[in-house]
């Protein structure tokens, strides 16, 4: 149209030895209000070439960048790039306005394709035994250190396949303008960062107090290590301090520095760089890190990613962190094409490696709770006695362990094995058996990972594996009956067990068993009519033996409250937020002396003569399954006395406590108990007198002390196996006093 207004962009790159055109020239046009337009030429061989721009009306002043065809028209505007500047009078002079050429130096013309460019990172993720994670969420995150700030930016997630495998490509750009790049990113305070630096700083004491971490990156810091002003950073106003440790701590604000605000220009930190390399203490260690100012840093201009990755995994209803990389684990400046192995924790749902089957008709009972047989008492591999019971007969606080509450059982049927459904039963002399309570017979659901059975999407699927009556029978339908007549040909294949895949049965003993040893086993029956042959139930030989299969279990759940048989004297009160009413363990401070006069809860004791202090206290388990007690004196602010421990103290039985005899051997845990005699598996504690020779000792200052009595059950509670944590049978006694000292 007549009335238009025209830009005429010539180029030329013919002043670049050996030119090829063989990459296109982006032109944009960016106007006053921001908006952008775009045209995408390819030079001629002697490399030039001209783009042509119209408008209905007049665009003013307006800005041309050149760039190549990889970036968009935003980015371009981030970019360092080539820029002609058009004033708005030139097109007041003509509706035509037609530029000098545009001159492509070498420098960017072999600069522009590392602009944006696509990276391929391909890799597995793997349990620590090999074995492959699938269903996991892999994230890459690009990595910056900034002194003692952190900024990571996420760049693009994948999932694994039943290999544990995946790829992830993204595009990744540089060369931008240093407060285009800045401003989007998110920077926090990095902890470890400054655990890096600290003790770095300390080696020269004549640098000034570091100003408290703030959680954005405030520069002001740096005009305190050069003792003087620095042009274009933030100048904050609160003042720190170095402890010994090396490790920052507040300190007050110094009136002296004026609260001044400054834009911070990044552009400005290669000049700052240089000074501060100059001034702070050298150290290897952190340019090893690439830390700024140890190491300059450019990160604008920095064409490959540095990557660190976090793996989440959802395949028990909520996702779970398994991999999660910190920031000395950064990949630095990760090439195009790029290959990694990510070791997951313990929180993984891995592809178990499938086992050699047993061969005939047979059964192996494998585990429970995880605990092969081999180290359960009176199990194939494991010594005779004690029976039932984990870790028999070694000198460990952890041996001799009994079972409560709910037991997940493993196994392998054999490769011909008439086990399509199976049943538990159980005996309390390994001859006669009874059929399994139903209440006691606890389902379960089995995991797997492919595509989900009836026609779905590939992801995690949970197929439930609940006991039900069948011709009159309690019984459970086996794996591999289900795989085959599942899409039979999909196991392995397509398709595979992640979570409970050889779980045959969770033993639900509380409330259900009484507590004492018991023998289980397991009775099969072949599927017929679409129910069971109850007239051929099988007891399936232990494969590789002529013996039936079998499991040994000793069982020692508790009980709280009703029914405890717990002493309920007002010197033992129980029920309350401390101490159990129960006898699994049982502990009461007894009396508590000094000098022979006892001491009341809620005393005030004079202890400036000094004296001698006398504790009678109990820790006791009826089942003789006590794995250790402690007594320690708590006071002040987080602080404590081990009164075991103290110089002198000793140990001998004490008094007898109702039904609760004096102690026989004096512990504190199982472990010594045996080699002062006790005789494996049972220790039950007692009552004891611990007496400390000095006051001074137990009690050290002027303050208010509470005696903290605590002990605790081998017992493993519902596969839990730590006895100390929240699901151990564990209990407590306090006593307070004031002491003066």
């Amino acid at each position: 149209m007549a009335d238009e207004f025209k830009l005429v962009v010539p180029l030329d790159a013919s002043g670049i030895e050996g030119f090829k055109p063989d990459q296109a020239v982006k032109v944009v046009v960016v106007d006053q209000k921001g908006a952008a337009t775009s045209q995408t030429v390819q030079l001629d061989p002697r490399g030039t070439g001209s783009v042509t721009f119209q408008f209905s009306d007049n665009p003013g002043a307006v800005r041309v960048l050149l760039g190549p065809e990889s970036v968009s028209d935003e980015e371009m505007q981030g970019m360092q790039t080539i820029a002609v500047d058009v004033a708005a009078r030139q097109f007041q002079a003509s509706r035509e306005v037609k530029l000098t050429p545009v001159r492509i130096s070498a420098y960017y013309w072999h600069w522009w394709p590392l602009w944006c460019r696509t990276f391929t990172i391909s890799g597995r993720v793997l349990c620590a035994d090999g074995q492959p994670v699938p269903g996991a969420k892999v994230c890459a995150y690009d990595v910056d250190f900034f002194w003692w700030w952190r900024s990571v930016q996420q760049i693009t997630c994948a999932t694994t396949d039943a290999t544990g495998s995946f790829q992830m490509r993204f595009r990744w750009c540089c060369g931008w303008l240093p407060w285009w790049w800045w401003r989007r990113r998110y920077w926090q305070f990095e902890p470890a960062l400054a655990d890096k630096i600290a003790p770095v700083l300390q080696r020269d004491p004549k640098l000034p107090r570091l100003p408290v971490p703030t959680p954005d990156p405030d520069p002001s810091i740096f005009e305190r290590l050069l003792a003087g002003p620095v042009r274009g950073i933030n100048l904050g106003t609160l003042a720190g301090r170095l402890t010994e440790a090396g490790r920052l701590t507040v300190a007050a604000p110094e009136a002296a520095l004026p609260a001044r605000k400054a834009a911070f220009d990044p552009s400005l930190l290669s000049a700052l760089q240089e000074r501060l390399a100059r001034k702070l203490p050298p150290a290897p260690e952190l340019e090893r890190l690439q830390l700024w100012p140890w190491w300059p840093w450019q990160p604008w201009l920095d064409c490959n990613p540095d990557i660190i990755f976090r793996v989440t995994q959802d395949c028990r209803g909520a996702d779970t962190v398994i991999v999660d990389e910190n920031v000395f684990q950064t990949r630095w400046n990760v090439p195009v094409v790029s290959n990694v192995t990510l070791t997951a924790n313990s929180e993984a749902c891995c592809i178990p490696r499938d086992p050699q089957q047993p061969q005939g008709d047979c059964i192996v009972i494998s585990t429970v709770c995880s605990a092969f047989l081999g180290s359960i008492g009176g199990n194939p591999g494991a010594p005779a006695a004690p029976a039932g019971y984990f870790n028999p007969g070694a000198i460990s606080n952890g041996a001799d362990r009994p079972w409560a509450g709910s037991l997940v059982i493993e196994g392998l049927f054999g490769s011909t094995a008439h086990a399509d459904y199976y049943e538990f039963e159980w005996s309390t002399d390994g001859v006669n058996y009874n059929d399994m309570p139903p209440a006691a017979a606890g389902g379960f659901s089995r995991m797997y990972w492919g595509p989900q059975l009836g026609g779905g999407p590939v992801g995690w699927h949970t197929a439930p594996f609940t006991f039900n009556l069948v011709n009159g029978r309690n019984v459970v339908e086996s794996r591999e009956h289900f795989e085959a007549t599942h899409d039979p040909a999909s196991w392995g294949v397509t398709r595979f067990w992640v979570v409970n895949r050889d779980v045959l049965m969770v033993w639900l003993t509380e409330n259900n068993f009484a507590d004492r040893t018991y023998y289980l086993r397991v009775k099969s029956y072949a599927a017929a009519g679409g129910g069971i042959d109850v007239n051929n139930p099988h007891i399936l030989p232990l494969c590789d033996t002529n013996q039936p299969n079998g499991v040994v279990l000793t069982i020692d759940n508790r009980v709280v409250g009703p029914g405890s048989m717990h002493p309920t004297s007002p010197d033992h009160p129980c029920g309350g937020l401390v101490h159990l009413c129960t006898r699994e363990p049982d502990t009461d401070i007894i009396a508590v002396r000094v000098n022979g006069q006892p001491v009341g809860a809620c005393a005030n004791i004079d202890a400036r003569n000094g004296g001698v202090l006398e504790i009678d206290f109990m820790a006791h388990d009826p089942d003789g399954h006590l794995e250790s007690y402690s007594l320690i004196a708590t006071y002040g602010e987080n602080l404590a006395v081990d009164l075991l421990a103290a110089a002198g103290a000793t140990l001998n039985p004490g008094p007898p406590a109702g039904v609760v005899p004096p102690a026989a051997q004096m512990g504190p845990g199982y472990a010594q108990a045996r080699m002062q005699g006790a005789a494996a598996p049972t220790w039950e504690g007692g009552t004891f007198r611990l007496t400390i020779p000095n006051l001074r000792l137990a009690f050290p200052e002027t303050c208010c002390y509470q005696l903290e009595l605590r002990a605790y059950k081998r017992t493993i509670v519902s596969c839990n196996y730590d006895t100390h944590g929240s699901a151990g049978h564990a209990n407590l006694s306090e006593y307070s006093f004031t002491v003066v000292v």
